[in-house]
């Protein structure tokens, strides 16, 4: 997949994420795009680790989303400590 493919995967993930976890985010569509592809990457590594998923597969929509919804929620912790 080009470049161009995963950040529009990514922008979906993210957006998908920030759809799913609850309240307000704070942050624009470039994080967001960032935390969607880091989400995939972070979903794929950890199916790996664990016997799901082999080298060169896509980790999948569901376990993108989730590693970005994770992600998010940590952004938003670290977000929230730092205003206070």
């Amino acid at each position: 997949m080009s470049i161009i493919g995963t950040l529009v995967v990514g922008l979906i993930v993210g957006a998908i994420a920030r759809f799913l976890l609850p309240g307000e985010q704070k942050m624009g569509w470039i994080l967001t795009c960032v935390l969607g592809v880091a989400g995939s990457f972070i979903a794929g590594f950890v199916g790996q680790a664990l016997g799901w998923y082999h080298v060169g597969q896509t980790a999948g929509w569901i376990a993108s989303v989730v590693g970005a919804v994770v992600l998010l929620f940590v952004v938003s912790k670290f977000q929230g400590s730092s205003g206070a």
